[in-house]
């Protein structure tokens, strides 16, 4: 399974993430943000304080987003480098 190595929030609510299989990736929250316990991260301070642990995007509040939720709905930005091509 991916896991989230590391978090930058962006003034857009776009998450840029890093997992664990070496990818880059950008996730756009903003379909989210009207849902449930997620519209407290319209704040744009708020959701700049996404933080990572357990795997996966955090924000204070016990409020965080599934790792394959991340991985599945976000875009390439960086993709592996293949260290011993064939």
């Amino acid at each position: 399974m991916e896991a989230v190595i590391r978090v930058v929030a962006h003034d857009d609510f776009k998450l840029e993430l890093w997992f664990n299989t070496g990818e880059h990736r950008l996730f756009d929250a903003r379909p989210y943000l009207d849902k449930g316990v997620f519209k407290s991260l319209q704040n744009i301070e708020r959701f700049k304080q996404a933080f990572v642990s357990l795997d996966t995007v955090c924000w204070p509040g016990n409020l965080d987003i599934a790792p394959e939720t991340l991985y599945d709905r976000s875009i390439f930005i960086l993709k592996p480098v293949d260290l011993y091509p064939q």
